[in-house]
């Protein structure tokens, strides 16, 4: 269907691939994964033919269809939302278009040609194209008053989805989506993992979404060493297999027969639940032929995310009486009542995002309410991680010299203690001596965590924490909420993290709360609380 050969790309002296070979097959989903800069994007970009490789090629089966979700969300804005979708398939467009012209100027000498183009057009489905592209649409959120609004007229978010049904549109033979998941919410998020998951060709995918990857992936590319390996599996598979083939690897003087036992193990466990069908039968294939040497160690680093606190809390966290909130005029959420308690991790949710970072702008003092009050407990101290954390690195001061300002001792002010703590976020030697402003997005969201690891708050409160971050990153963070003994209130599109960390549902609306002590999955799932929440953001008219 698709493949590359002897695929190099260098810059400068820094080689990014080096005689990469691979085939991606009919019917299979690839995610493709690797460290900040190991070149995912890039790689996408090849594939699409929108970036050049310094030698090899990439070859694509003659008369099969390539389609790309866009990332240029301006490309489009000259375009009514319903053509923007048709524009996905490029082929039949150019026909439609065709036809039309020789429609508007009509004569016995193009009555040939619009046979024949309607022919074609029929071939491909043409007539309901319209239909279908609208259909799409549905699917994702675009209620069907916008379909011939102009595109410039959208805001970012809705632009985002047209996209997505741009690139989805026709049934492409390949279809490359970078990061399809950001700004989706999570009822859209989890119909194109469904859609995706009975999709009948070829998709290759880039996302740090690991329920997502989880969900529609076959196979994982993973980019390392500047080569691509592909493994069978979705994303957890993968990851379990390469922290397998690292404790072994560390324990090389450890029998084979222990070795093969363990391995066993994992494999079974594997075995034993695989969600999609699709996926069951190429993992069982791949697990009937694997030994201990075909699972290769990765070279990624994770970061050492320790939250600690420096008291315990009481019983009496955050009250929350009345809260009320709009911007410019337009009502985000009203009335809210919370009672905040020990051991409470809460994911606070909105199907507006400017609603929750109101709430968490609100209780840290940083914005003020249009009513109501809020109490933290006298035991308590918090740490927040903002959605937009660009104030704190208004400045030129070196990374050591940046994390100094919340330091409380003469002892935690020691250029030693805080390249500790540095090191951990992977800022080591040179690295903790960077400018703030020269930081990758990622690099401040690790500069902001090792901030908060200094406080040793004991209620974190955290707006999207995983903006930014690589999946190994994201994995730590994960896995440290979830031993952390504190109070937590997040705010996620990562669906893992949600999952996971949270054991108490708020939603804000602006006709109240809801608020339920159940698993995330429990909540999106469960019927009567789905017609709640369509009630509780009907607005009145």
């Amino acid at each position: 269907m698709l493949s590359v050969s002897n695929l190099s790309v260098q810059f400068g002296k820094r080689v990014l691939f080096d005689e990469v070979n691979v085939k991606f097959a009919h019917g299979n989903c690839y995610g493709i994964i690797g460290a900040n800069g190991a070149g995912k994007s890039t790689f996408l970009k090849i594939l699409s033919g929108k970036q050049d490789a310094t030698g090899g090629h990439v070859h694509l089966e003659p008369g099969k269809r390539m389609s790309v979700l866009e990332q240029d969300h301006y490309a489009c804005d000259d375009f009514p939302v319903l053509e923007t979708v048709l524009r996905g398939n490029k082929p039949l467009f150019e026909i439609k278009q065709e036809m039309d012209a020789l429609y508007a100027d009509y004569s016995d000498e193009n009555a040939e040609r619009i046979g024949e183009l309607q022919v074609a057009f029929e071939e491909m489905n043409g007539w309901n194209a319209d239909s279908d592209a609208a259909a799409l649409l549905s699917n994702l959120g675009i209620a069907e008053e916008l379909h011939y609004t102009q595109m410039k007229d959208l805001d970012n978010k809705l632009k985002v989805r047209v996209l997505l049904a741009q690139a989805l549109f026709g049934n492409p033979d390949v279809l490359i989506m970078d990061e399809p998941t950001n700004d989706l919410d999570f009822e859209t998020i989890n119909w194109l993992e469904n859609f995706l998951a009975n999709y009948e060709n070829t998709v290759i995918v880039v996302s740090h979404d690991r329920h997502f990857l989880d969900a529609v992936c076959t196979h994982i590319a993973d980019i390392d060493f500047g080569k691509i390996n592909l493994f069978s599996g979705n994303y957890t598979f993968w990851y379990e297999s390469s922290q397998l083939a690292a404790r072994q690897r560390a324990q090389q003087n450890k029998k084979a027969e222990e070795k093969a036992k363990e391995l066993q193990e994992f494999i079974q466990r594997f075995s034993a639940n695989v969600a999609k069908s699709k996926q069951a039968t190429s993992r069982k294939k791949m697990l009937e032929k694997l030994k201990v040497d075909d699972i290769k160690p990765s070279s990624r680093r994770y970061p050492a995310i320790i939250f600690e606190r420096e008291r315990e809390a009481g019983d009496q966290i955050l009250n929350v009486e009345g809260l009320t909130a709009s911007l410019d005029g337009e009502l985000l959420f009203k009335d809210v009542h919370i009672n905040l308690a020990k051991g409470d991790k809460v994911a606070v949710i909105s199907r507006d995002s400017r609603a929750t970072t109101a709430f968490y702008e609100i209780i840290n003092d940083r914005m003020k309410a249009d009513a109501g009050t809020y109490q933290w407990g006298v035991t308590t101290n918090q740490a927040y991680l903002p959605v937009d954390n660009s104030e704190f690195f208004d400045n030129d001061l070196n990374l050591v010299d940046w994390l100094r300002q919340w330091a409380k001792t003469e002892e935690e002010r020691e250029e030693v203690h805080i390249r500790g703590f540095l090191g951990k976020m992977l800022f080591s030697g040179e690295e903790a001596l960077k400018n703030c402003r020269v930081l990758s997005g990622g690099e401040k969201v690790r500069c902001m965590l090792s901030r908060m690891m200094m406080i040793r708050a004991n209620v974190l409160m955290l707006d999207e924490p995983t903006n930014h971050l690589d999946l190994e990153s994201i994995t730590a963070f994960n896995n440290s909420l979830k031993k952390y003994p504190g109070t937590v209130m997040l705010t996620t599109h990562d669906h893992e993290f949600a999952q996971t960390v949270a054991n108490r549902i708020i939603e804000l609306t602006p006709n109240g709360a809801i608020d339920r002590y159940l698993s995330f999955d429990d909540y999106m799932t469960d019927k009567s609380i789905r017609e709640q929440r369509d009630k509780m953001y009907a607005v009145e008219v």
